[in-house]
């Protein structure tokens, strides 16, 4: 579920900030855009950091990025903002991540605290509904918010979904016998008691990572976007919290997240309204995701060509396309 640097980053060029023009005088969006209005918003635990591109007043609902981690950022979504010339495009950071408050405290580190979070972010910007996207960890806090406030949904996006613990474990144990031999090894000793040295078991990682959570064809970061990741990173990646929350490596859970299983609340969705989305060589393995979209009546799936789980950077464009037809066709109540 962690998100690379290279996603964090990575992105086609695009152009300078929006105007803070209302949207009707401003010119059209583009992505790693600088925010039009940012904001403290007061949550559990502290205050999270809110960003919005474009009018929250347009006709087609607005919609809302959930980043993944749990501890990674917003900024996986910098390239999204050009979606802003149709709809507003909100982004935040969960507390303890990014540009929002770090009270480090591990009584705030529950899904339920995390959802609660997005719900005060609505409140906030008086949205009444919106379009809820997740990718990876933020796929279980988009799916748990639309179980539990469907009437404020328009649409749900289950991207890189992890909303299964045991599920996601044995997807990424799978998908270790597709490396190499000698990487299997050495991922197999670098999970047992006995660790090979350090640097064994970041080259194993690595070769993983390669394969499926940020290919070396993802094109390179332009300039706009090294310089909305560094306007807009804040304290970065909260390595704590993603090992308390998950663990030391993708391939075993040992934190607070290891038995966490949402499937059940699949049945709740409005499958019609609920779009799967995955890179084709996503740790979410296809399989896994497949049997997610038959448990949801009606739902959805996309597959990005060529993707991993880093798919908005490595895919921009075919990414973008894909969320905008799909948003546009579920503005409709």
């Amino acid at each position: 579920m962690k998100t690379t640097i290279a996603l964090a980053i990575a992105a086609l060029a695009l152009a300078p900030p929006a105007s803070a023009k209302k949207a009707a005088q401003a010119p059209p969006a583009r992505a790693w855009s600088l925010p039009d209005r940012e904001l403290m918003v007061p949550v559990e635990g502290g205050r999270v950091w809110v960003s919005i591109n474009g009018d929250l007043n347009a006709a087609a609902a607005p919609v809302i990025f959930i980043h993944g981690g749990p501890g990674s950022t917003h900024t996986a979504f910098g390239g999204l903002t050009a979606l802003a010339d149709h709809r507003a495009v909100i982004l935040y950071d969960q507390l303890d991540s990014g540009m929002s408050d770090h009270p480090e405290n591990p009584a705030n580190w529950r899904v339920e605290r995390f959802v609660s979070e997005l719900e005060a972010i609505r409140k906030a910007l008086n949205v009444e509904r919106w379009h809820v996207v997740g990718h990876s960890w933020g796929s279980a806090i988009a799916l748990e918010y639309a179980a539990r406030y469907p009437t404020h949904v328009a649409s749900t996006v289950l991207g890189g979904t992890f909303i299964s613990a045991p599920h996601w474990i044995l997807g990424t144990n799978l998908l270790i016998r597709d490396l190499p031999l000698e990487v299997q090894k050495d991922i197999l000793a670098c999970e047992s008691d006995r660790r090979p040295p350090a640097a064994t078991c970041q080259a194993a990682e690595t070769a993983f990572y390669a394969a499926h959570n940020g290919r070396p064809d993802a094109p390179p970061p332009s300039p706009e976007a090294r310089a909305y990741v560094e306007r807009t990173k804040g304290k970065g990646f909260n390595g704590k919290l993603y090992n308390a929350m998950w663990g030391p490596s993708e391939f075993s859970a040992q934190g607070m997240l290891a038995t966490y299983d949402g499937t059940p609340l699949l049945a709740k969705l409005d499958g019609k309204r609920t779009l799967f989305m995955v890179g084709q060589f996503d740790e979410a393995r296809l399989d896994t995701v497949r049997d997610y979209v038959r448990l949801t009546a009606g739902a959805e799936m996309a597959v990005v060509p060529g993707g991993s789980h880093a798919f908005y950077a490595e895919r921009p464009a075919e990414t973008a396309g894909l969320l905008r037809g799909w948003l546009s066709r579920k503005d409709a109540k």
